[in-house]
């Protein structure tokens, strides 16, 4: 744990996590990624390793399809959450939900079909801890498992505070007028390292790394894995007004989604996404 911020932890071990994915900009993030399961997963009864999958979103929702899914998270109170979601799925339910740090996963070689890698990069700030994680999730993949991580972009932090320009002192500066934000903001930029210690610069995620669509690329395949596609899983939908008002009517989230689509994979703007997911194979 000595790479992962300590107010990261807090925040999950507070609850604060559960439903995200059902409000605003977690809403495309969780339609996207469903999206992109389904397309490229092994078809039921597969076996999902769901490796820092907070309480279990993602991993209830699989299972209600099938899937074997068992589940791994650092923090004791996401764990201790996920068995509120089973009055949801009538009839399902989770193979194992237990406390686990993604780099060392108590399970043997080759027994998943999937991995979940959906927070465990962006919180491990040191690059030899990151290839740790992934190489544990390399250990515990068939070949020619699936791997599909998410990632945070440099870009998470500065497009958010142009749109919002909220108040941020109170004295009334704002986030922009901070020389100590503005620098937090140029190191993101510079090399992705997301320095926030006190979560006084900005108060939505603890100390973190941020990757560029290359960058992870090149993590993965330092990590073994190849055939490496990486989709922007947000494009610019998060950016729209009043987003939870358009997402209730179907035919303007539907107009939303595609526009997400459109600009899935496309290199030049694929940082606005913010959130990133990349979806790598293990070698036979």
């Amino acid at each position: 744990m000595k790479t992962i911020d300590k107010g990261a932890l807090a925040f999950y071990e507070s609850g604060a996590e559960f439903g995200r994915l059902r409000t605003g900009i977690g809403r495309i993030e969780f339609t996207r990624t469903k999206e992109i399961l389904i397309k490229t997963l092994p078809k039921p009864p597969a076996v999902i390793y769901d490796i820092g999958g907070a309480y279990g979103e993602y991993s209830w929702w699989l299972a209600s399809l099938g899937y074997e899914v068992h589940l791994f998270d650092l923090s004791e109170k996401n764990i201790a959450m996920s068995s509120m979601l089973s009055g949801e799925y009538p009839g399902c339910a989770l193979a194992s939900s237990e406390v686990s740090d993604a780099r060392e996963v108590p399970r043997e070689d080759n027994c998943a079909d999937a991995v979940l890698l959906m927070g465990p990069l962006y919180h491990i700030t040191d690059y030899g801890e990151r290839l740790r994680a992934l190489r544990e999730a390399y250990r515990l993949l068939k070949p020619g498992g699936k791997l599909y991580c998410a990632a945070l972009t440099p870009f998470s932090v500065l497009p958010h505070n142009i749109t919002i320009y909220e108040p941020f002192t109170e004295g009334g500066r704002r986030r922009l007028e901070e020389d100590c934000f503005l620098r937090m903001v140029e190191r993101e930029l510079k090399d992705g390292c997301h320095i926030n210690p006190d979560n006084k610069n900005y108060a939505g995620i603890a100390s973190a790394h941020f990757h560029t669509a290359a960058k992870l690329r090149e993590e993965l395949t330092e990590g073994g894995f190849s055939f490496t596609r990486v989709h922007g899983i947000m494009g610019g939908a998060w950016l729209v007004p009043d987003l939870d008002s358009v997402w209730e009517d179907e035919t303007t989230r539907e107009a939303l989604m595609n526009t997400v689509r459109l600009i899935d994979e496309h290199e030049e703007i694929i940082g606005l996404s913010g959130h990133l997911l990349a979806v790598s194979e293990k070698s036979e």
